[in-house]
């Protein structure tokens, strides 16, 4: 049933060999498969599994726990006044397993460390004192709030520090993967379709489940999205709540990357939401990151300060551009917007984005997987002499090549003409003289289906294809 995961799923599997006991900690945003990868992976057979409830109190949580240790075995369990006494019960119900290997998981852990509820010390007395001391438990937490995983147990300071000893961050699928689980979902979609879903939802496995058969890609969308009772018209706030205990802020820095294509720097960004530049803002931006909401990255030549921070979540980009548009409440906005010049716009915008999260595929056609890279956006502010020039992906290799990428969406075949070449060559030396480079420059265009082949198509020095973004 697993689709992709295979070094994640090996990672969790390789546990039930190991010579110790083992506590792992898999995170990842809202909805991504972290669930369904631990209980594939071990067939749905745990010594004992449970999951935290939201917005709960303390009382509730340890009255789901004791239920949860009734439903494995442990049918005399006696009301439970303490997390110490949970684990306890715990104790009891793993020392009378006869399993070779104790699995134990423990789903959206973070809901259960309520406020004064100490869980979190009982969790490291659990551990440090008993689990940790015997050779024959896993032990596996999960949770989509990624802030609190980093924050209370990857950087304890104190009884957790260091302890965990396999760590699985579960990225959304790449478009490979979403391929294979469109196909054994018997969905009929070409690749065209699957890359238009996939630059409105990203790769988040719960999204792609919610696709109907005998639909279009673009009815899907309205289905999702626009209909009056869509399954994820409030996705957005829902997602961001479940990620972050106090979301607003994160909120606002997302809100104000989305309205700059090429991101903020540090500086720009904190003048743009007017907070303080402290440690809290540090660290949430490091979650967003982490979350891969957002990546930091620095224009080629530039230095550490001229850092930006870029919004590459396509969920929320979408979000921003169309559903938070859609003041009309269209049931069919996606599909009365088909040829409108916002769409289209949108859509170049969105495979430039698309590109950027599938590096390892274009590496991999361009035959250098061993070759050591850098990857660079590239931006020349326009002055009195000059228009300006950016470039959105350069991969600047060790073996003296820099290919500067071109990312074309189209309808066929991409048709360049003799103004376009013109552009080309103007950026490529502009970029040249800019950097003083001594490197071979190639011109890199990317299409969905390659160059319409005419008197121009000779000048770019490598083209590729969508198709070569569907590779593992």
């Amino acid at each position: 049933m697993l689709i992709g995961r295979k070094l994640e799923h090996d990672i969790l599997y390789n546990t039930i060999s190991s010579d110790l006991s083992e506590f792992v900690a898999v995170y990842g945003r809202r909805r991504v498969g972290k669930t369904f990868l631990v209980r594939e992976t071990f067939d749905y057979k745990f010594t004992f599994q449970h999951s935290g409830m939201a917005n709960t109190s303390t009382r509730g949580q340890l009255d789901a726990f004791k239920r949860s240790l009734n439903d494995y075995g442990n049918e005399n369990c006696p009301v439970l006044n303490s997390w110490m006494d949970a684990f306890d019960e715990l104790k009891k119900l793993i020392k009378v397993s006869r399993r070779k290997k104790k699995v134990v998981f423990i789903d959206e852990i973070s809901w259960l460390d309520t406020p004064k509820s100490n869980f979190l010390p009982a969790l490291e007395h659990f551990w440090n004192n008993w689990a940790s001391a015997r050779k024959d438990i896993v032990l596996i937490i999960c949770a989509s709030a990624t802030s609190w995983i980093i924050k209370k147990v990857l950087r304890n300071r104190g009884g957790l520090h260091n302890r965990v000893t396999r760590r699985i961050s579960l990225s959304p699928f790449t478009l490979h993967e979403c391929e294979l689980y469109v196909q054994s979902r018997h969905l009929r979609f070409s690749r065209r379709q699957i890359s238009t879903l996939y630059m409105v939802m990203g790769g988040v496995a719960f999204y792609w489940s919610l696709l109907e058969k005998g639909m279009s890609d673009a009815q899907n969308i309205d289905n999702l999205f626009f209909q009056d009772h869509a399954p994820l018209k409030n996705e957005f706030y829902e997602l961001y709540d479940s990620l972050f205990k106090t979301p607003q802020p994160y909120i606002d820095i997302v809100t104000a990357l989305g309205t700059q294509c090429r991101g903020l720097t540090r500086q720009n960004l904190l003048k743009s939401i007017n907070v303080d530049d402290n440690g809290a803002f540090s660290r949430q931006l490091e979650e967003l990151e982490q979350c891969g909401f957002i990546r930091k990255y620095t224009s080629f030549g530039k230095k550490k300060k001229d850092t930006l921070y870029q919004l590459i979540d396509n969920f929320t980009l979408f979000h921003f551009k169309f559903m938070s548009e859609n003041t009309n409440h269209d049931v069919a906005f996606w599909t009365h917007s088909l040829s409108s010049q916002m769409q289209r716009t949108w859509c170049g915008l969105a495979f430039e984005r698309l590109c950027m999260l599938h590096v390892p595929q274009i590496k991999h056609r361009l035959g250098i997987e061993g070759v050591a890279t850098n990857c660079f956006s590239w931006y020349l502010p326009a002055t009195e002499e000059t228009s300006g020039a950016q470039i959105d992906l350069l991969i600047d290799r060790s073996d003296q090549v820099i290919n500067l990428c071109e990312m074309k969406w189209s309808q066929g075949e991409y048709v360049l003409n003799h103004s376009e070449i013109q552009k080309l060559n103007n950026r490529l030396n502009a970029f040249a003289q800019s950097t003083k480079t001594r490197k071979a420059i190639h011109i890199t265009m990317i299409t969905p289906y390659g160059l319409q082949q005419n008197q121009y198509a000779n000048d770019i020095s490598v083209q590729l294809t969508m198709d070569h973004l569907f590779e593992p």
